[in-house]
């Protein structure tokens, strides 16, 4: 059990209607490189990832899950049977209350779209977590260690590492990325300038040597 890790990566898409949904702009390689890493290190890995254009690693067990729902099914179920849990999918934070069953046309005038909030899957996963290391990505654009702080107390997690999104930073899409690594130990640490590949072996370094 302690030797099977859970990773999440991507983006969630909410649909609004059969052929337009709400998403973001994850694609997806922070979790992809853990992912590889952990395979790397022997570790029995699923890999639970929202749409993304990148092949899954050898040796994974991928999981699809398109909206949130489905991620937070697939996260809690392969929870039980886990050592360690990485959240690093972009999970949308709301869903539309009730997509349209065709295509929305135009013509109509304005539309209000209503939006519910989707579950926290992290905050559930800190509930029912046995004896498992949960950690969690918070991308923020302001305030990114105390928001970070914040999750980390809120949701019960292990570790939470956070990066900011600016006009300088763009951890969507950049390779090299700024991390600031959190524990609730009061462990702090802050890694910049690093490329993902780098990034997922200090992670993952940090979290397999975390104990409950």
């Amino acid at each position: 059990m302690r030797r099977t890790i859970v990773i999440t990566a991507g983006p969630t898409r909410e649909k609004i209607d059969p052929v337009r949904f709400i998403s973001n702009y994850s694609t997806g390689s922070f979790g992809y490189e853990l992912a590889r890493e952990a395979v790397r290190r022997g570790l029995k890995t699923v890999l639970i990832s929202g749409p993304t254009a990148i092949d899954a690693p050898r040796g994974v067990k991928l999981i699809e899950a398109e909206s949130a729902l489905d991620m937070k099914r697939a996260v809690l179920k392969e929870l039980k049977n886990a050592g360690y849990l990485i959240m690093a999918a972009a999970v949308s934070d709301w869903r539309a209350a009730a997509p349209a069953a065709r295509k929305m046309k135009k013509g109509a005038g304005q539309r209000v779209l209503r939006l519910v909030e989707n579950p926290d899957i992290l905050a559930a996963a800190g509930k029912l977590k046995k004896r498992a290391v949960v950690a969690g990505f918070a991308l923020e654009t302001n305030d990114t260690e105390q928001n970070a702080l914040g999750k980390l107390k809120k949701k019960r997690l292990d570790m939470i590492i956070a990066n900011t999104l600016s006009s300088k930073t763009n951890p969507f899409g950049d390779n090299i990325t700024d991390i600031i690594l959190l524990d609730r130990r009061g462990g702090r640490y802050i890694y910049r300038r690093k490329s993902k590949r780098k990034l997922s072996k200090i992670i993952l370094d940090k979290v397999l040597r975390f104990t409950i």
